[in-house]
């Protein structure tokens, strides 16, 4: 009974080791290799021509560490990402984020006529649906909190950003969503209080940021 209970505690507290384990110092070099086969889809420098699809350029290396690593292992299901990173390991993604940090984000444009809705909801959020400001974690000008792990919004495509958002708003309920965000759920509990027109509205605003 005893060595069952040590074994079962060796097991815990290698298992939360590993979940906690730091992420390995990126090669920028080495990561631009990693990279070739991710250019048609999101440019050679990480600035994506379609707006479909991400820029990666200028994020933020942690939170690039652990989408890839979540897109990898099945916590971030993306239909055209299926089995590109299935063989990359830790340092390889890690590689590859830091290649992506080191890159500059091209800029992209708001829609004037969405500007007054999408500065409200970004700046201030909207206190009637319980959706918080944006800027709390994602900074006044759209740059995020690389330390945090959150993520750069400014010049992202809004395209990208409507679609994200909506899939942050199915994943509150539906699995099928997307819910990567981590157990606190904010990204989920945000969308989740944000209209269509809403989400169109801030996406395009933080398009217009630099």
């Amino acid at each position: 009974m005893k060595k069952k209970i040590f074994l079962t505690a060796v097991l815990m507290l290698s298992g939360h080791a590993f979940a906690a384990a730091p992420m390995p110092e990126g090669n920028v070099a080495n990561g631009k290799a990693q990279t070739l086969v991710c250019s048609a889809c999101h440019g050679n420098d990480g600035n994506s021509a379609a707006p479909s699809f991400p820029k990666l350029a200028g994020q933020g290396e942690k939170y690039l560490y652990k989408q890839l690593r979540d897109i990898r292992d099945g916590a971030r299901p993306i239909a055209t990402m299926v089995g590109l990173l299935d063989t990359k390991t830790d340092q390889e993604l890690a590689d590859m984020a830091a290649y992506y940090a080191d890159q500059s984000m091209s800029g992209s444009q708001a829609d004037p006529e969405k500007l007054a809705l999408g500065e409200r909801i970004y700046r201030a959020g909207y206190a009637e649906t319980g959706v918080a400001a944006c800027m709390a974690c994602h900074g006044p000008t759209g740059h995020g909190n690389a330390l945090a792990g959150f993520p750069r919004l400014a010049g992202q495509h809004a395209d990208y950003t409507k679609s994200q958002l909506i899939m942050y708003r199915k994943g509150f309920e539906d699995p099928s969503g997307r819910t990567n965000d981590g157990d606190t759920m904010v990204m989920r509990a945000n969308a989740r209080g944000l209209s269509d027109m809403q989400i169109d509205a801030v996406s395009s605003y933080i398009a217009g940021l630099k």
